[in-house]
């Protein structure tokens, strides 16, 4: 079998943090805490969890646009975890990313064409007229008219930047694509179209995709797998149909309990389950990390990390207690 797009390793991140009028460092922030997950060509894995829980951090750290602080990197079955910039020059073109506002990341003096352009040029793909030529292609095919090539950022609606971002993404060809909550900031409408224009994208040219988001109707769609995030660690991995159907972490649980039903009667009889406020990553808990808000925690959750285990095939829980049994009946999410 060929090796996955993507595979991490036990991926560390921590930020120090400093104080005293020496700055010295009196303490760290947990960012990511020992995450392993891979990610095979045409897939799309989904991170999902509470904001702070790391997930952009582990978007930003595989692109190294951070370094990690230990773990491995392998794009393509080859490490390029302690890589040099300019040593990891090559590797970018195999994987891009597509940010949550397109419009903070690309510079407001270039015309649009430009923007898709110039990694075209910067890694020589195409030069001139060339260039001009694969932008329109790129340009109608994320659904933008070849006239929009000469106009700036600002003039484009907020979906229709994103569809610049994506085309920007796709113009060297990339073998994996990094999506940071690529659609938070649209209507729900311009939403299913990104969404399905992604889809339709992977199909065609086999992307893989690392899709980071906090919606689970987003997820639900586009996701094959998904990671659920929790301070750091990834405490359940499955496919979708497997996690919103048979939830096991109670984490889990809890996020799908509070996630909007359209039905009102729904949202009046469904249990919530979450406690608590999510404890600080500078100073996490011990043990399980979910265990100060978590009903169904035993002393041994106070003291022992559970580690990621498979209790089903292609199903991965960090639990103590409900790999094996017990708890309330799964919940399930309409998205």
């Amino acid at each position: 079998m060929s090796a996955p797009v993507l595979q991490v390793d036990g991926l560390v991140k921590h930020f120090p943090i400093l104080g005293g009028l020496l700055q010295r460092r009196v303490g760290e922030v947990r960012a990511v805490d020992g995450v392993s997950f891979a990610i095979a060509k045409g897939e799309t894995l989904g991170l999902v969890g509470e904001s702070g829980c790391g997930k952009s951090t582990i978007g930003k750290t595989v692109l190294k646009l951070i370094e990690p602080t230990a773990g491995r990197i392998l794009l393509g079955g080859e490490d390029v975890t302690k890589l040099k910039p300019g040593a990891m020059w090559q590797h970018r073109r195999h994987i891009q990313t597509i940010f949550q506002d397109p419009y903070s990341s690309m510079n407001p003096r270039l015309a649009a064409g430009t923007i898709v352009g110039e990694p075209l040029e910067n890694y020589g793909i195409t030069r001139g007229g060339e260039t001009s030529e694969r932008v329109a292609q790129l340009f109608q095919r994320v659904g933008l008219r070849p006239d929009a090539m000469r106009k700036y950022a600002h003039e484009f609606s907020g979906g229709q930047r994103q569809r610049l971002g994506i085309a920007k993404a796709l113009s060297v060809n990339p073998e994996l694509i990094v999506a940071d909550e690529p659609v938070s900031a649209l209507d729900v409408s311009v939403q299913a179209q990104v969404l399905n224009l992604l889809i339709d994208l992977q199909e065609e040219y086999g992307l893989a995709y690392l899709f980071i988001s906090h919606d689970l109707a987003v997820m639900r769609h586009i996701s094959h797998r998904i990671a659920v995030m929790y301070l750091g660690r990834i405490v359940e991995l499955a496919t979708k149909r497997t996690l919103f159907t048979q939830p096991l972490h109670p984490y889990t649980e809890a996020l799908l309990s509070a996630a909007t039903a359209p039905d009102p009667r729904r949202r009046r009889t469904r249990k919530r389950i979450v406690q608590g406020d999510v404890p600080s990553p500078a100073r996490p808990p011990p043990g399980c990390h979910f265990h100060t808000r978590c009903p169904y925690a035993i002393a041994e959750c106070k003291v022992t990390a559970p580690p990621l285990i498979e209790v089903a095939p292609g199903h991965h829980v960090a639990c103590l207690r409900r790999p094996v049994g017990g708890g309330p009946q799964p919940l399930s999410v309409s998205g």
